[in-house]
């Protein structure tokens, strides 16, 4: 048969055929619902059980109890058996009511930061699991009642896929942190780009492909008569507009060696993340020569930069692994105080709600099974508790949030 040399009959292109397979797909899912409507998803977030505010808050479920009977702060949603809970909105009203009503304990109940406390910038980056310790440090840090601001600097969007926003899938334009650093007349201000969450008080720069191209234009830009480009001023200068919206800036470092240097120079303190692993302790070896390369350019430059701390975080840590146990006790052995004593452990609670496109503080218990959420949860809080008591001692308070997490570790949730 001969070929048809008709165009109406034509196969179509090799692009429209992918982009029929990828329509394809999306409704399939979006018919599960499995995928949002639009590019942010404004999924909201779950109520809390008046048990779990108590853990949140440090105080006694009786003594909540008792407090929404007198018709003293905000009021509870009421459920089958008259259960109480609260949205993380009302929490925090909560937070202020105990604040002005116990003033000697005004700082755990309201942590936000005071006068002449600077802003903490934390950079995760290193190995694997840095998405996954960015999302649960940042929604940790907003459940205590911190103001956060997360940043994703990967072009990939990984971390902003988890605020519920579809970078790849809707492209747009001048929305991530290479719209407040790009070099011509479409630069915009920071306010312009940050996005808010379903979590109180945090916030977030999503990730989009422009940052690839941020990268590409900062690399001619090097190569040419310009010479080194200015990315790393140009992202201190950027978070300094926001500085006084937020207690804790959390910025999710990418691939980009620009972005990536921009991060450091800007960071009060460094988070990096190893599996206990021989092979990925190598390759987090090799993110610390990148690390340690892009410092001593920046010192080279005339700006030095000096941290509150830099630190390590084994993750995804399997305790019944004898050699992984013997690695960590390895780190410990080299990095001494620099490594969390929290390990993150490996988890099939973190992996499920991981394939909803959740945390686990937006799940419940009977989503992924109690005993695994438990385990999790209290491995999540330790290692954010940690972090917060590093803050607390970098801005001069005493530390209670490891004390805390530990007298709570393991209860189940009413």
């Amino acid at each position: 048969m001969p070929h048809c040399k008709n165009p109406l009959f034509q196969l179509d292109t090799t692009s429209e055929r992918i982009r029929r397979h990828g329509k394809e797909l999306w409704d399939r899912l979006r018919a599960r619902g499995a995928a949002p409507e639009k590019i942010l998803d404004d999924r909201p977030l779950r109520p809390f059980s008046l048990g779990e505010v108590a853990e949140i808050l440090g105080v006694s479920g009786s003594y909540l109890r008792q407090l929404s009977i007198d018709g003293l702060g905000p009021t509870p949603e009421l459920g089958t058996a008259g259960r109480r809970s609260y949205t993380l909105r009302q929490i925090n009203e909560l937070r202020a009511y105990l604040a002005s009503t116990r003033p000697k304990e005004a700082l755990k109940f309201c942590p936000r930061r005071r006068e002449g406390e600077k802003l903490q910038i934390i950079s995760v980056a290193g190995g694997p699991s840095t998405t996954t310790t960015s999302l649960y440090l940042t929604q940790g840090l907003a459940l205590q009642g911190f103001r956060v601001l997360a940043i994703d600097l990967d072009a990939r969007g990984s971390l902003s896929k988890m605020f519920g926003y579809l970078p790849t899938v809707y492209p747009v334009h001048n929305a991530s942190m290479s719209a407040v650093l790009r070099y011509d007349h479409d630069r915009v201000s920071m306010g312009s780009v940050i996005l808010s969450t379903s979590f109180d008080g945090l916030d977030f720069v999503p990730g989009t492909f422009e940052l690839d191209e941020f990268e590409e234009e900062s690399s001619r830009r090097y190569r040419s008569k310009w010479g080194y480009p200015d990315a790393s001023i140009r992202m201190v200068d950027a978070l300094k507009e926001v500085e006084d919206l937020h207690d804790v800036l959390v910025i999710h470092c990418g691939h980009g060696s620009f972005l990536t240097a921009g991060a450091y120079e800007a960071a009060t303190g460094v988070l990096m993340t190893v599996r206990p692993e021989l092979p990925e302790i190598l390759s987090m070896t090799l993110s610390l020569s990148h690390f340690e390369h892009d410092v001593s350019l920046l010192e080279q430059a005339g700006r030095p930069v000096a941290y509150d701390f830099v630190k390590f975080l084994v993750t995804r840590h399997d305790p019944r692994d004898l050699s992984q146990q013997e690695v960590v006790a390895r780190l410990r052995d080299s990095l001494g105080n620099n490594l969390l004593t929290a390990t993150v452990w490996e988890s099939g609670a973190i992996l499920q709600a991981w394939t909803k496109n959740r945390s686990l503080y937006e799940l419940s218990a009977g989503d992924v099974g109690r005993s695994a959420y438990e385990q999790a949860m209290e491995t999540l809080n330790s290692t954010n508790a940690e972090v917060m008591d590093i803050v607390s001692k970098v801005w001069g308070r005493p530390p209670m949030y490891v004390m805390r997490a530990s007298r709570t570790a393991g209860k189940a949730s009413s």
